[in-house]
């Protein structure tokens, strides 16, 4: 029975949650989603699901699920009506919507674990400075009450009266030099190893995430975590540290020395001080807001910098320098202007705490003055009691100095630990209970029932039913136009994606059961159409495909990709540098490389996924030679946009719309003169027309 007011949603709510939200402990309207969900919604933690409130037509509701990952936050607006659920996911980057985005400090607990000896010998060390500081104005006002002696009685020796007090305040004085001496340097060391061991733990857990996460979050974003938040958090601590204790410390320090020389005076400065701390608070909890957003908004226009960078060559060719300045300038100018708030806030903050510091002064003075017209204080005890008051005024502008630190020191700690505790996804070494071994490994490959959605885009299906199974040693080409599935067969193989339903099997063992370093770094040798190359030399690219491989091996590899005598051409022959991405070479000699580093890996299975696309004819015809020495003897799986490059594949295979249309060898499928036939007319076609022009 139709609920009232539905309008015909007939649906239960928790069986659609199951569905849609399968593996998660989510449930609409009410509960706090705090798992990951292993397909849709990995590496994202959600904070509540909230319900629109209802549109015009009130038989279509939208349940509203917000949700973020530590950069970039999917919008999921589910659409139910009688006919069709539809999920519509937005990207909404740096949306903060987090629930819990505070600094869980076990996380910085555990940074620290190593150097706990060396924190806890600096905190010592900080905490013995400042009780010498403590002792300092005793001392000064000993001197001055022998200052004060020797003005009324000059018959004494002025060297005998002094000599005592001066020695001791000389003492304390080496003593505080060694002891900052001390907290400094391992201070210092702390802070630079919790850096390392951040970066560390960072950039390994990036590197163990899955191609989602590189879906979703972006590199600028990814880099500005690792480091300038990295930056801003150690800097943080160490001022914290070193500074934060030694002036906590002495302010409690010199409290106590206020008390023995004036319980009465004491008594006014402490009924002053929690009303100034609770205004101080309020305007704290502002400020760690205020500096959140603007860190947020600087990663963006980090963000939006390396974009451009990164594709200038697109920039320049469009002529479209000026419109990306304009647009830099936009995002800077927020960002500074967020700053300025931030540090009008802490300008704010500071100049009150002045106020009321230099105001305990003249406070001091006053009362001073009236206890020594009582003859209840010597001139001494003023002194000490000013310069304890004074040690005190200096401790607490340093703790409201601090305080800017620290608020964005937490809110940079925040976004390092959020990206460091993602769920791993990658493992970084081999289990070798998960391989097959060399005796076992036949090199056959079976896709079974494949269905397939990329977790950014679920509701679209790039795979259907998808069956293929390719014999040992033998080629198998996926042909089809563009948007077809075919690089995403590549993918599935190489596991940089989960299958949605089904299984890929290779030597009869599913490959879920493998172990994806393994598989990647043994099994399978893969050559894209763009091959990435480092900005390094050729021959740390190429050993790329074998880190432990001898220089000899590297020749051998570049002399069965036909690289070799182009590379020995270069004035710095294998120690030429590419440049970033290889630009500093041709596409051919690119691609010529790229098979270099895949056949230095001696792989048992080779993934080609249009490796000649995009190369002239002269270029094509070299980078194919290279590739059939490769492909001997192993089983290859082509993703082939040129036609005439896989006429001679044992298996050829037709999709689209994400279904397998034909299977078979060219010779057959040209007779049935299908999809296959169509393609290959239209590239004749497109070639005949390309040659008239030309």
């Amino acid at each position: 029975m139709t609920p009232p007011g539905t309008s015909g949603v007939n649906m239960d709510t928790k069986l659609f949650t199951s569905k849609i939200f399968r593996g998660s402990r989510t449930k609409l309207l009410s509960v706090k989603y705090r798992n990951h969900y292993s397909k849709l919604f990995r590496n994202v933690a959600s904070k509540y699901v909230r319900v629109r409130p209802p549109a015009s037509t009130p038989a279509t509701p939208k349940v509203k699920l917000l949700s973020s990952s530590t950069l970039a936050a999917f919008v999921v607006t589910v659409n139910c009506s009688k006919k069709k659920v539809n999920i519509e996911i937005e990207k909404q980057y740096l949306a903060e919507v987090t629930a819990d985005d505070s600094l869980d400090w076990i996380d910085v607990l555990r940074i620290l674990n190593p150097d706990t000896w060396r924190l806890i010998i600096a905190i010592l060390a900080a905490v013995v400075v400042a009780v010498i500081n403590i002792q300092i104005p005793i001392h000064l006002g000993k001197v001055v009450d022998v200052l004060t002696k020797l003005s009324q009685n000059t018959e004494e020796s002025v060297f005998t009266l002094l000599r005592d007090p001066v020695l001791k305040l000389f003492s304390i004085f080496v003593l505080q030099a060694f002891f900052t001496f001390v907290y400094i340097d391992f201070v210092s060391a702390v802070g630079e190893n919790i850096a390392c061991n951040l970066k560390k733990a960072l950039f390994e857990s990036i590197m163990q995430q899955d191609l989602t996460f590189f879906d979703v979050n972006r590199t600028g974003e990814i880099i500005d975590r690792l480091t300038t938040d990295v930056q801003e958090f150690k800097s943080a601590f160490k001022l914290c540290i070193s500074q934060g204790i030694r002036s906590t410390t002495q302010i409690f320090g010199c409290l106590v020395s206020l008390i023995s020389v004036s319980p009465e005076m004491t008594a006014v400065m402490v009924v002053i001080l929690p009303s100034v701390i609770f205004v101080g608070s309020l305007l704290g909890s502002k400020l760690r807001k205020m500096s959140k957003k603007a860190q947020e908004e600087a990663a963006w226009s980090t963000i939006m910098a390396e974009e451009v960078v990164a594709n200038i060559r697109t920039v320049r060719a469009f002529g479209m320098e000026y419109h990306e300045c304009e647009k830099f300038e936009k995002e800077v100018q927020k960002t500074a202007k967020l700053f300025k708030k931030l540090g009008f806030g802490i300008a704010l903050f500071q100049a009150g705490t002045h106020i009321f510091l230099n105001g305990l002064v003249l406070l001091t003075l006053s009362l001073g003055g009236y206890m020594l017209s009582l003859k209840k204080l010597s001139t001494g005890n003023i002194m000490s009691f000013l310069v304890a008051m004074q040690t005190i005024e200096r401790s607490l502008t340093q703790l409201s100095l601090l305080f800017g630190h620290f608020i964005k020191g937490v809110a940079s700690g925040t976004r390092v630990f959020q990206f460091i505790n993602l769920e791993s996804k990658i493992p970084l070494s081999v289990d070798s209970t998960k391989i097959i071994p060399p005796f076992a490994f036949k090199g056959d490959i079976q896709f079974e029932d494949i269905t397939f959605s990329y977790p950014t885009r679920p509701e679209q299906v790039i795979l259907k039913d998808f069956n293929l199974t390719i014999p040992a040693g033998k080629v198998a080409a996926i042909v089809g136009s563009s948007g077809n599935g075919k690089s995403t067969v590549a993918a599935l193989l190489l596991k940089l994606y989960d299958v949605s339903k089904g299984n890929i099997k290779i030597s009869g063992k599913n490959i879920n059961d493998l172990d994806e370093n393994w598989l990647r770094r043994k099994v399978i040798g893969f050559i894209n159409q763009e091959p990435v190359l480092f900005a390094t030399t050729i021959k740390e690219n190429i050993r790329y495909g074998n880190p432990y491989a001898t220089d000899e091996e590297i020749y051998d590899a570049a002399k069965m990709a036909n690289a070799d005598e182009f590379i020995r051409q270069f004035p710095n022959g294998y120690d030429t540098v590419v440049g970033e991405k290889g630009t500093a070479i041709s596409g051919g000699q690119k691609q010529r490389i790229a098979i270099a580093r895949a056949f230095l890996k001696k792989p048992m299975i080779l993934v080609l996924d249009e490796a000649t696309s995009a190369l002239d004819t002269i270029s094509e015809q070299q980078v194919q030679q290279s590739l059939e020495s490769v492909m001997k003897g192993r089983t290859v799986l082509v993703i082939a946009h040129r036609l005439s490059t896989i006429k001679n594949a044992d298996i050829i295979v037709v999709l689209n719309g994400g279904l397998v249309v034909e299977v078979g060898k060219h010779d057959d499928l040209i007779k049935k003169k299908g999809y296959y036939w169509n393609l290959m007319n239209q590239q004749q076609d497109k070639a005949s027309s390309e040659n008239w022009f030309s």
